[in-house]
């Protein structure tokens, strides 16, 4: 009996990566001028934003259950555990939590507080846990631990598409746009808040960089960097970020995905930081 392990397709966990650990990935949803695309399953195309209005939803109540009760059949009574993104940020948490309420105190749900690699991390400690044959409380642990761990930084070259998804405020979005400043976010308790600011995207570049380094400190870190449309860019920063911090066990660049890339728009680089234990 093993723990089966589910996340959502905004931990951007590519479908090799996933399969192989194990790990169910519920399909967030982007509508492309009108039409639901699920993030994952369905073919987006990389230049979405251009074929329409885009918007996003989080995965259903019904949606969830389904995946939670195949899981459950799976895992012959063993448990789930569901990571997802921050409820800060979706409301597939709570339909994450409607979901396992019909399913019973056998499948356990996470709020990452966080999106991309800063709920992948959290995941994949997760399946690592349970592929040891762990139980589900401390396949659950192992997942807190590292969500807890995770410190998400991102620069984006312009703010409407946050403002406009509601996920940073009208008074953070000025900062970017009337006052022609370029703002390092951090996210703090699940949602976006305004940290750094700098001149010109390359100053708010090492300001990203700065803040990750501060993070690892001395200590093993793993790093993700994620760029939407922007690669030359997050190797750039990858690069800096491998000769200011000497300890990384891991180094990956990861486009956002979709429904992420929907919010943070062209342009926008991110780093993941997550300490070693």
């Amino acid at each position: 009996m093993t723990v089966a392990v589910i996340t959502d397709s905004s931990a951007c966990l590519g479908p090799e990566l996933a399969h192989g650990a194990g790990i169910t990935v519920a399909p967030l949803h982007v509508f492309v001028d009108g039409i639901d695309l699920r993030e994952g399953l369905d073919p987006i195309p990389e230049d979405f934003a251009a074929h329409g209005p885009v918007t996003t939803a989080g995965a259903s109540p019904a949606e969830l259950t389904g995946l939670y009760r195949d899981a459950l059949e799976r895992s012959d009574g063993a448990g789930v555990v569901a990571v997802h993104i921050s409820r800060g940020l979706s409301s597939t948490w709570e339909a994450a939590r409607q979901a396992a309420t019909v399913l019973g105190e056998r499948v356990r749900v996470i709020d990452s507080a966080s999106a991309g690699m800063g709920l992948g991390y959290a995941v994949l400690a997760a399946a690592r846990a349970a592929a040891r044959g762990d139980s589900i409380d401390s396949v659950y642990g192992d997942a807190v631990a590292a969500a807890q761990r995770s410190r998400s930084f991102i620069v984006v070259d312009r703010l409407d598409h946050l403002r406009r998804g509601g996920r940073i405020g009208a008074a953070a979005a000025l900062v970017g746009t009337a006052l022609a400043m370029k703002p390092v976010l951090h996210l703090s308790e699940g949602k976006l808040v305004l940290g750094e600011k700098a001149r010109t995207s390359t100053k708010a570049l090492g300001k990203l960089v700065d803040a990750a380094h501060r993070v690892a400190d001395k200590d093993r870190v793993a790093l993700t960097v994620h760029h939407m449309q922007c690669p030359e860019r997050a190797d750039a920063v990858a690069a800096l970020l491998a000769r200011r911090i000497p300890e990384v066990s891991d180094l990956s660049v990861v486009p956002f995905g979709a429904v992420l890339g929907a919010h943070v728009g062209p342009g926008a680089v991110g780093v993941v930081v997550c300490p070693e234990r």
